[in-house]
């Protein structure tokens, strides 16, 4: 099936907003989302390698800074 990846990479980033938690020097999020579209992201310089024994990936600012936009963008139910 073709499908549009630059979207499903939007809604995986907005997701990971929800599991972000603050573990210094940045925020992490559990990385339990399709492989292919985690390491687009990482790519793409939203998030740390996602490749490794850790659980979870680190956001990058941008990565921050997008995914809780692109969270507002799609999940919070306006006025």
């Amino acid at each position: 099936m073709e499908y549009n990846r630059d979207k499903v990479d939007e809604l995986v980033l907005a997701l990971l907003f929800l599991t972000t938690h603050d573990d210094p020097p940045g925020k992490r999020a559990w990385k339990g989302h399709d492989w292919d579209a985690m390491d687009r992201l990482h790519e793409k310089g939203y998030i740390s390698d996602p490749k490794g024994r850790a659980k979870s990936v680190v956001l990058t600012e941008e990565g921050v800074r997008r995914s809780r936009e692109l969270f507002e963008k799609h999940f919070v139910r306006k006025g």
